[in-house]
C-alpha cells in the first residue's frame, strides 16, 4: 500500500451551543481535513482544528505545512514503513503540531486498513468501550447549574467545568453546580491557564474548604510556568492535571520529574499525532502517572483517532472526548460510535470511516 496523493479540505459543523472557556468562545467546528490516497484504492482521513491560542496553528498554517512541507516527503512511501513515515513527518518542519497530527492519524488509519484490523487492536487493544465526561462552558452560575443538570439527566457521571474567566465568580459557579447535581457526580475543573499561581492556590483551597469535592484541576496556570504549576501542586490537595504544559514526550518527562503535576493530559493536536502520544503513554507507564485523553473542538474524524488510542492503552484512565456530542450534526459515516457518555469502537479496519460528508476540498 503506497501513498499516491494527499488532499486537503475544509469542514464546517455548527455547535449546539457556544463553547466558552477562559481563552475563547467558539460557535462552530471549522477544521482542516487531510485525505491520503493510495495505489490500492484505500484512503485514510485525518483532521486538524485551527486552535491558535493553544497550539499556534491557524487554518492557513495547517494547509501550508501539509501542502508545502510534509506532502512532498510522503508521496511514494509504503504504509508498512510507519516508523520511517513518522520520522519524515516530524523532520519536515518544526512545531505545527496540529498539521502533523492530521497527517499522522490518516497514516494510522491506513495502517489499520493494511493489516485489516481496527487501529486500537494494533496499538494495544486494552478495551473496546470508554466513558467520557462532558464540558460545561463558562457562563453565569445559574446557567451552568442548569447545563450540569441537563448533562446528568442525559447520563453523564462526570462533568468538566470551565473556570478561570472571572476568579471571583468561580467558587460561586462551583457551589451552584455541586448543589444542583449532588455528590454522586464527579466534577473536574479546567482553568485553561486562567489563574496566577498564588491566586490558584487560594481559589482551590477555598474550594476544598467549601467541600466541593473536586476530582482534579486542569492547567490552573500559564503553560510555560512550570514552577507555578509545581507551586500549585505542592500547596493543594486537589490533584493537578497538566494540559497545555505538555506538548511533547520531553515535556511529559519534565513535568513528571519535577513533580509539577499529578496527571498528564494527552491531546493529539499537541503531540503531533498518535506516534508521539504513544511515547507519552510509555513515559507515564514507567513513572506510574495516569493520563487523560482530551480533544480540542473537533469533529468525529480526529476524535475517533483519540478514541482508538484511549481504548488501546491502560494508562489512559480518564477521558474527555465530548467534541462530537457538542456538534449540532454529524457528517461522518462510520468511525467511533458516540452515545452520549458511552463511546464504542467497531471491528472495521483502521479507524472505521465509511464516508465523510460535507468536505470542501481545496
Amino acid at each position: 500500500m503506497k501513498i499516491t496523493n494527499i488532499k486537503l479540505g475544509h469542514i464546517s459543523i455548527p455547535l449546539k451551543t457556544p463553547f466558552k472557556t477562559a481563552l475563547r468562545t467558539v460557535n462552530s467546528v471549522e477544521d482542516v481535513i487531510v485525505k491520503i490516497e493510495t495505489n490500492t484504492g484505500h484512503v485514510g482521513f485525518g483532521e486538524a482544528p485551527p486552535t491558535a491560542v493553544i497550539t499556534g496553528d491557524t487554518t492557513g498554517s495547517i494547509i501550508d505545512a501539509v501542502e508545502n512541507y510534509i506532502k512532498k516527503h510522503l508521496i511514494g512511501l509504503e504504509i508498512e514503513n510507519i516508523e520511517y513515515i513518522m520520522a519524515k513527518i516530524d523532520s519536515a518542519l518544526v512545531k505545527n503540531s496540529s498539521a502533523k497530527a492530521a497527517v499522522d492519524m490518516a497514516i494510522y488509519d491506513l495502517y489499520g486498513q493494511l493489516y485489516n484490523a481496527p487501529l486500537y487492536k494494533l496499538l494495544g487493544g486494552y478495551r473496546k468501550e470508554i466513558i467520557t465526561d462532558i464540558t460545561i462552558s463558562v457562563n453565569d452560575s445559574e446557567e451552568m447549574a442548569r447545563d450540569s443538570i441537563d448533562a446528568v439527566n442525559r447520563g453523564y457521571k462526570t462533568l468538566k467545568i470551565k473556570v478561570g474567566k472571572n476568579p471571583e465568580l468561580d467558587i460561586k459557579r462551583m457551589k451552584a453546580i455541586r448543589k444542583a447535581v449532588g455528590y454522586d457526580v464527579d466534577l473536574r475543573i479546567d482553568a485553561n491557564q486562567g489563574w496566577k499561581p498564588k491566586e490558584a492556590v487560594k481559589i482551590l483551597r477555598d474550594m476544598e474548604d467549601e467541600g466541593l469535592d473536586i476530582e482534579f484541576v486542569e492547567q490552573p496556570v500559564a503553560a510555560h510556568d512550570i514552577e507555578g504549576l509545581k507551586l500549585v501542586s505542592d500547596n493543594i490537595n486537589i490533584p493537578v492535571l497538566a494540559d497545555e504544559s505538555v506538548f511533547s514526550p520531553e515535556d511529559a518527562v519534565k513535568i513528571i520529574q519535577n513533580k509539577a503535576a499529578d496527571l498528564i493530559n494527552i491531546k493529539l493536536m499537541k503531540t503531533g499525532g498518535i506516534h508521539n502520544a504513544l511515547k507519552i503513554c510509555s513515559i507515564a507507564e514507567i513513572f506510574g502517572v495516569e493520563c487523560m485523553i482530551g480533544c480540542m473542538l473537533e469533529s468525529k474524524i480526529s476524535v475517533t483517532a483519540a478514541v482508538h488510542l484511549a481504548a488501546a492503552k491502560k494508562i489512559i484512565t480518564k477521558v474527555d472526548l465530548d467534541g462530537p456530542v457538542l456538534c449540532a450534526e454529524d457528517p461522518i459515516d462510520g468511525g467511533a460510535i458516540f452515545n452520549e457518555s458511552q463511546i464504542s469502537l467497531t471491528n472495521k479496519p483502521g479507524m472505521g470511516f465509511e464516508k465523510i460528508n460535507g468536505i470542501a476540498y481545496i
